[in-house]
Formats: structure tokens, C-alpha cells, sequence
């Protein structure tokens, strides 16, 4: 599948974004321009079932490894760097060996879905601006905005089609390329046994203090911070 992509900057140094469940290009509405002003070329996808990318026909056309199929169809092979929150971290990782970017970034990655319950992702499609808000107190207005307009285009099956990773082990063995993990304080997907495991294995790990789950949005002078030397 060809997914819908949005593009700030221009030329040869190339930067991917690839954003989490519910969301879509606009949750990098502040990061894109950043790497633009930083001499990229930044192009973000909207993954199959979120924003105006097209829909699978059910739940089953939603594993980790259709999203991978469908980053390899729509980017380019050999960017400078490449980024993926949550479920684009897995995806990502998933796809790295195709898209053979220089430098990996994974921001809070859903390696491990120990209690994820599709049902809870479903309702928050239903959830008001002020209950988003209480979900995540430090996001502007403009990514409260944001979220909302994301989640009421998201399609919802696309939940069910990671319910039978539940359990798995989908962790990376190493970093095929350079890799830095980011992760939210404390991170509800990477544990500090898990962040101990990820750096004996080749990984950069990095924790944002008092960042929430979407580094990003709660905190992006910290995350910009923890791209230090890796952008």
C-alpha cells in the first residue's frame, strides 16, 4: 500500500517519521520543522488506517508487518534518519533492513505488548478534548487539536490487528544500524530491566525525565535534546 505522506524541507539529507496507533503525520507538526530547519528533508507518513491513508479491508491487514510492507513501498531506501514512536518504533525496526536508513531512532517503542487490550484503544476514539486532556496534561492546545482530529479518522479495527502479538517477543536481537531509544519517565512499554537488556544489545538509551508516553508532544525541547548527536 502507498500511504499518504507529508514532506517540510528540502534537498538530499533525508529524515523519516513514522508515528504511533491513533495518530498520524500531524503528531510530528513541531519535530518536522525542526529537522527541516536543521538542513533535512523530512518526510512523514500516515500509516494504513490513520489519517488520509487507505483502509485495510479488516483487522487481519493490520499486523506489524503489513505497516513495515507499506513504509518500504512509500519511502526511500538510504535516509540519513529514520524515527518511529510506539508502534511506528515497531514497525520501523521491522522495515530497517529494507529501508537501510543511516541512523535509527525509536521513541518509547511498543516491542513488548505485555497489557495491551485493543478494546481500550477502540474507546478512546470516543474520548472528549477535555478527557484527552487529562490523559496528557503538558500538550499544547494545538496538540490537543491535533489528537482529536487524528483519532476521529483513525480506523478503529486497526487495534484488533495487534491483538494476537499480545505476549510476543518482538524485540530487535541488535541495531542493525546506529539505534537510539528514547523513553518516556517512567516508560510504561520499556521497563528498566528491558532498557538494560536493549544497551548490552547495541542500543543508546536515553529517558526523558518526566516525559509522558508521546515524548514529543510532552516534552520536545527534552526529546529534541535527546537527538543530540544523532541529528
Amino acid at each position: 500500500m502507498r500511504l499518504h505522506t507529508t514532506t517540510w524541507g528540502s534537498g538530499d539529507r533525508i529524515a523519516l517519521l513514522v508515528h504511533g496507533i491513533m495518530a498520524d503525520h500531524r503528531t510530528w507538526r513541531r519535530v518536522g520543522p525542526a529537522l527541516a530547519g536543521r538542513g533535512y528533508r523530512v518526510i512523514a507518513v500516515d500509516l494504513r488506517g490513520h489519517g488520509v491513508s487507505a483502509r485495510a479491508s479488516g483487522p487481519e491487514e493490520y499486523r506489524p508487518s503489513d505497516y513495515a510492507d507499506d513504509l518500504v513501498e512509500t519511502l526511500p531506501a538510504g535516509a540519513e534518519l529514520a524515527v518511529g514512536h510506539s508502534l511506528g518504533g515497531l514497525v520501523l525496526a521491522r522495515a530497517l533492513d529494507r529501508l537501510r536508513p543511516a541512523r535509527a531512532v525509536y521513541s518509547d517503542p511498543a516491542w513488548h505488548l505485555r497489557a495491551y487490550r485493543a478494546e481500550l484503544f477502540v474507546l478512546g476514539k470516543s474520548m472528549t478534548r477535555e478527557q484527552i486532556r487529562v490523559f496528557n496534561p503538558h500538550w499544547s492546545e494545538e496538540d490537543l487539536d491535533t489528537e482529536m482530529a487524528s483519532v476521529r479518522l483513525w480506523d478503529e479495527r486497526s487495534a484488533h490487528g495487534l491483538s494476537p502479538f499480545v505476549g510476543a517477543d518482538l524485540w530487535p536481537e541488535a541495531p542493525t544500524v546506529p539505534s537510539l531509544v528514547t523513553l518516556a519517565d517512567p516508560s510504561m512499554l520499556i521497563s528498566a530491566d528491558d532498557a538494560r537488556t536493549l544497551a548490552a544489545r547495541g542500543f543508546t538509551v536515553r529517558t526523558v525525565e518526566k516525559a509522558g508516553h508521546s515524548i514529543h508532544r510532552d516534552d520536545f525541547e527534552g526529546f529534541m535534546s535527546a537527538l543530540d548527536e544523532w541529528i
